[in-house]
This record gives structure tokens, C-alpha cells and sequence, in this order.
């Protein structure tokens, strides 16, 4: 019987999958900044954002989530792109908001990219972790994913775990799990902190730049107001995210993030003592996979 019940619940998350349909970006998205330096094509599928001397451009999703697995191919800005950032987050909004961040900051041309991941809670972000990649980010499309459920949040790299955050609220740590955030992409001139912390400035000749996006995915439970807090956090097959296997990382999974902790990231606020007077967050005493 208990085999039968595994089984059911996989069959249940299996079909979930396939159920959803990749969504389009003229659909699902619309151009919040920039307009004349962004275009959606090929049917909508793909996005291209553009940065010159003059502005930038953004776009945000039409519908919030709350808890599910947001994900889109991304080709970044090739060349001299220092002092660009092209960024990929969910984000609520407010002075007391909540965010999920990838931000790929970047580099003078044969410098790696930097990916700047962040969380914040109820306002207060300062979790910052910084990765370079082990593949030029520039040639191809490649996948980046935020998982996302009552339990922890993962970043993904094509499949690879780059970092968890952990539910610790019953031990005081704050967590975002009460408002619904919606999905963000932009790509902007931030050469006053960006590369070399605003030591290199953008190079203007190699503009216009251009970051490609593809497939946006949004595997989530839609936000329908207060009511989805206890709709979207359930657990049941429906809630596919809050499956016990996504409650964390299988050793295989643990084993990637390790080596990706070991080989590529650069800073980790937990380990940055001077910054908070030797006052470390607590989340960093705690295991986070």
C-alpha cells in the first residue's frame, strides 16, 4: 500500500508537469520601462532587452506567485558588458517587500561574469552570495531557476543547486511565505557599484547591448490575495512544490552544491565578519541543505 501511495504521488506531480504550458511572454509579461528598447518575438516566445546611453528596459509578469518553480533560458550581454546588470527576480512590493534574486553582473570582455543572488524578508535583504559560473554565459541560452516552496529556496544553474534558504521561522528567522511576488526582468546601467564596485564604468562604444531571454516558465501557484497563503502552503499532490521531495535536496543534489560552493563563489555574507561587527546573521550557524 505504501509503495501504491509513493507511486500515485509521483504520478500526481509527473502529470502537474506536464500540464503546464511554457507561457509566452506577450501573455504573461508585459514592458514596464524602456519600451523602445525592448521587443518580444518569435511569437512571443522570446525577449530581447536592450541597454544604450539613453535608457534601459524591464518587464514584469501580469500575475503574482507564491510558491511554486520560476524559470527562463537566458543568453547575457557578450563582450565588454562591465557595468551592466542584467537582472532576474520575483519581487513583492512595499517598504516590508520580499524578493528572490539573480542579478549577473558584468564583466570587461575575458573577465566571468558574476551572479549575485540575494533574498530579502519583510524589507531587509544583506544575504548576498556571489558565484562565478564554470561556462561563458554569453554564447548559448541557459537555464536559471528559482525553486520555491514553504520549506526552502533553491537556485539553479542549468539543473546545478548554487544555494539554499532555509524555513527557519520557528526559530525567529523571517521567511517569505505571506505575500504573493511577481517575476521581474531588466537589464540596466549600474556602473557605480557593479563591476569592481563602480571602479569600471560601461564602455559605451560597444552599445547597444543586448540580453536574449527565452521559455519563461512559470511551474506556480497563482496569488489570489491572503486566501492563497493557506492554499498555495498546503500539502497535498494538487501542491506539487510542497512534495516531500522537494523538501530537500537529495545527496546527488547536495553533492553539485558543494562543488559549486567549493569552486565558484567569491562571497558569502555569512563569512563577511567586518560587515556586520561580528554580529553574523543567525540563519549562518544553521544548516541551510
Amino acid at each position: 500500500m505504501a509503495v501504491l501511495q509513493a507511486f500515485l504521488i509521483v504520478l500526481c506531480i509527473i502529470v502537474s508537469h506536464q500540464n503546464l504550458v511554457d507561457a509566452k511572454f506577450s501573455k504573461s509579461m508585459y514592458i514596464t520601462w524602456g519600451a523602445q528598447h525592448a521587443t518580444i518575438q518569435n511569437g512571443g516566445e522570446d525577449l530581447n532587452l536592450v541597454l544604450d546611453q539613453f535608457s534601459g528596459s524591464a518587464v514584469q509578469s501580469k500575475r503574482g506567485f507564491l510558491f511554486g518553480s520560476i524559470e527562463m533560458l537566458i543568453k547575457l550581454v557578450p563582450g565588454n558588458s562591465a557595468g551592466t546588470v542584467t537582472a532576474y527576480y520575483l519581487s513583492s512590493t512595499g517598504t516590508k517587500h520580499d524578493e528572490i534574486d539573480f542579478e549577473f553582473l558584468g564583466n570587461i570582455s575575458g573577465q566571468p561574469y558574476i551572479v549575485h543572488t540575494n533574498i530579502y524578508t519583510q524589507g531587509n535583504g544583506s544575504k548576498e552570495q556571489q558565484f562565478y559560473l564554470w561556462f561563458d554565459p554569453t554564447t548559448d541560452f541557459h537555464n536559471y531557476t528559482i525553486h520555491w516552496n514553504p520549506t526552502e529556496i533553491v537556485w539553479y544553474v542549468d539543473s546545478l543547486p548554487i544555494r539554499v534558504f532555509r524555513n527557519y521561522e520557528n526559530q525567529g528567522i523571517a521567511y517569505p511565505n505571506k505575500q504573493g511576488m511577481r517575476v521581474y526582468s531588466s537589464l540596466w546601467n549600474a556602473d557605480n557599484w557593479a563591476t569592481r564596485g563602480g571602479l569600471v564604468k560601461i564602455d559605451w562604444i560597444g552599445a547597444p547591448f543586448t540580453a536574449r531571454f527565452r521559455n519563461f516558465r512559470a511551474r506556480a501557484c497563482k496569488w489570489n490575495g491572503d486566501i492563497s497563503i493557506s492554499q498555495c502552503g498546503t500539502t497535498s499532490p494538487a501542491n506539487w512544490w510542497t512534495s516531500p521531495i522537494y523538501s530537500q535536496l537529495s545527496s546527488a543534489k547536495r553533492g553539485q552544491l558543494q562543488w559549486v560552493t567549493d569552486n565558484f563563489m567569491i562571497y558569502d555574507y555569512c563569512k563577511d565578519t567586518k560587515r556586520f561587527n561580528g554580529q553574523i546573521p543567525p540563519e549562518c550557524f544553521i544548516q541551510q541543505f
